[in-house]
């Protein structure tokens, strides 16, 4: 993954080792007979779609014109440009100025599969132990020096030294090595674990000699602290303006040194990029309807089936446009705290579900325009159905004394609301449930008897729009005697709120590779629930899933990984840590019409901004040309 966290992981099929990594670019380099070759690019599962001699990826168009410029929105401000400080917001955009070694293309199944960027070339043995990384002798910071080696190990020891979520993924790295001037060495504790020789590519690498420099006011530069300083990168964008909190402006660098690299032909057109910040949802809506930026994704099923009957999409200035999501799956829900108390019992979490009535709530907020979540991995084929069989069943076995005995027996469902008869009936089953779990209800109040206090629950949120959905789970949850407090606050309290798990449940969506690796342990891991900088929200330390999340990591092909990932899925799923809210399997897309995209668009992205172009004749018709 790389380091936004949001970034999606893709798989796919073709020849395979006997270790079961799969790669291909034979003859990218010599190594002696003993040693692996050199590859031009790696995927787990097949091989690469892209070849060595591959000029140019099928979904750019090579002779997208360079110029213009285009708005996006942000959330939230920002006060510093270092990305691994770990105090302030961090500005949007950031990663134009930065690159790793190597890069994704956005169209093939395997979304392992990486192409080289920074570094040029890779290798790794058969059994995963370790992996080298050689330089591209072509690629230089903005300021002419070329990157060397040792900007990799310093970005990489900076990474871990100071930020604990970088330190915990890359937990399984014993020693680097600069072999020399071009050449990296990694190596890991652990073998077998293939994801590794991969996700050290996924390494931003930032520039040792900058950093350790001094500002132009003579003060020493301090990796570990804020700083409104531009960095110094090596992509294909610098920064040229900003205000903070407002906006930052980036410049297309028209010396780049990679923009003939196949990964890059046909990519980052236009001559600037700007981001602008909102602090709430409804007033960047505003905006985008009075064209301040320039492409929204929405995010509301109830806005787009309801708001967006304007003047400027009614005459065509403005495009409506979906895209189908078929490159990751996602849990969104309320994630339950459970360092409460309230929330250990599983039957108070299964009785929260109870409550929850989406189809209702899907009618009338959404349009009926959402899926309900029935898996971690929802929308894939990673998720769990049906019962266990096969390899799944026989993963399962391992822990069966470890899981709840309905992992075995029954099809994971969700209640089913709709109508006031299943309403009704799902409001007693959570009644029964709670009692289970020692709660009585006397004068409409569900109590705890050991306390004598009413069972309350606060939602805290930061968009106001959640109330859509928050409002009639709140009035249900009153129904059977719980008290529902709903806290708003800003995104800054949200954050830190969150971030020192000071909350009983959130709204948070976890979005999931179709490769799924080591950042499960960041998600469910024991070692991880403890961790603040981790997303194990919900703090679950549960041994079954850490001894699952292992078959995951340590899945020697594909179908071992399918078979591990919906054993893993099904007890997350049974332990009820969430009640799962809904997904959407499409992005709802509006722009202004002043942009030109590919014919044959990605099949895993929208591919916004990067491969897209500013088109001066559709511009000219917006009559809002720039």
């Amino acid at each position: 993954m790389v380091f936004t966290w949001r970034a999606i992981k893709r798989t796919a099929a073709g020849f395979v080792l006997a270790s079961g990594v799969a790669i291909c670019g034979i003859g990218q380099g010599t190594a002696a007979a003993d040693e692996p070759e050199w590859q031009h690019a790696t995927a787990f599962n097949g091989t690469p779609k892209y070849g060595p001699d591959a000029q140019v990826f099928d979904y750019v168009n090579p002779q997208a014109p360079k110029g213009g410029s285009v708005r996006l929105a942000a959330s939230g401000g920002f006060d510093t440009f270092n990305m691994l400080a770990q105090k302030g917001n961090i500005a949007p955009g950031i990663l134009n100025i930065y690159e790793s070694l190597m890069e994704p293309s956005l169209d093939e199944e395997d979304i392992s599969a990486q192409y080289g960027l920074l570094a040029d070339a890779v290798r790794f043995p058969d059994d995963y132990s370790w992996v080298e990384y050689r330089l591209n002798p072509q690629a230089r910071w903005h300021d002419g020096v070329p990157v060397s080696a040792e900007d990799v190990v310093w970005s990489f020891e900076k990474a871990i030294e100071l930020d604990p979520k970088r330190k915990f993924y890359f937990q399984n790295v014993e020693k680097t090595e600069i072999v020399d001037t071009h050449t990296i060495r990694f190596d890991f504790d652990v073998s077998g674990n293939r994801e590794l020789p991969k996700i050290m590519g996924q390494l931003t690498i930032l520039p040792k000699h900058w950093w350790k420099g001094t500002s132009a006011k003579g003060e020493p530069r301090d990796i570990s602290r804020t700083t409104l300083e531009p960095p110094l990168g090596s992509g294909p964008y610098r920064i040229r303006d900003f205000s903070p909190n407002r906006q930052v402006i980036y410049e297309r660098v028209e010396d780049y040194w990679g923009k003939d690299l196949p990964i890059r032909v046909g990519t980052h057109n236009f001559d600037e990029i700007r981001y602008i910040s909102f602090l709430d949802f409804a007033v960047q809506f505003e905006a985008f309807k009075g064209d301040q930026y320039d492409f929204h994704v929405e995010r509301s099923s109830s806005q787009w089936a309801k708001r967006y009957d304007f003047p400027a999409v009614r005459d065509g200035r403005v495009v409506k446009e979906i895209f189908p999501d078929r490159s990751s799956g996602v849990m969104q829900g309320f994630f339950l705290n459970l360092r409460r108390e309230k929330f250990r019992d599983p039957e108070v979490r299964q009785a929260l579900n109870y409550v929850y009535d989406f189809e209702t709530t899907n009618e009338i907020v959404s349009a009926n325009l959402l899926k309900r979540v029935n898996s971690y991995f929802a929308g894939t084929e990673l998720a769990s159905s049906g019962l266990p069989e096969g390899k799944e069943l026989e993963i399962l076995e391992e822990v069966r004394d470890q899981v709840p005995p309905e992992v075995f027996t029954e099809e994971f469902k969700n209640p089913v609301g709709g109508n006031p008869r299943n309403v009704r009936a799902n409001l007693r089953e959570a009644v029964t449930l709670l009692r289970k779990a020692g709660f009585e209800l006397k004068d409409r109040k569900m109590i705890d008897p050991a306390t004598g206090e009413q069972l309350s629950i606060e939602f805290l949120y930061s968009d106001k729009g959640s109330e859509r959905t928050l409002l009639p789970y709140a009035k249900n949850l009153e129904s059977i005697g719980i008290d529902p407090v709903l806290r708003l606050v800003d995104t800054s309290q949200f954050i830190n709120r969150v971030r020192n798990r000071d909350f009983d449940t959130v709204v948070l969506a976890i979005g999931q590779s179709l490769s799924p690796g080591n950042e499960q342990r960041e998600y469910w891991g024991s070692a991880a629930a403890d961790n603040e900088s981790s997303a194990n929200y919900a703090g679950i330390k549960n041994p079954a899933i850490d001894h699952l999340i292992d078959k995951v990591i340590f899945a020697e092909d594909r179908e071992t990984l399918i078979a591990a990932t919906r054993a893993l899925d099904r007890v997350l799923l049974w332990n009820h840590y969430v009640v799962p809210q809904f997904y959407s399997d499409e992005t709802r897309t509006a722009r202004w019409n002043r942009f030109g995209h590919p014919e044959k668009m990605p099949e895993y992205s929208t591919g916004f901004p990067e491969i897209w172009w500013y088109d001066e004749a559709l511009a000219a018709r917006t009559e809002a040309a720039r």
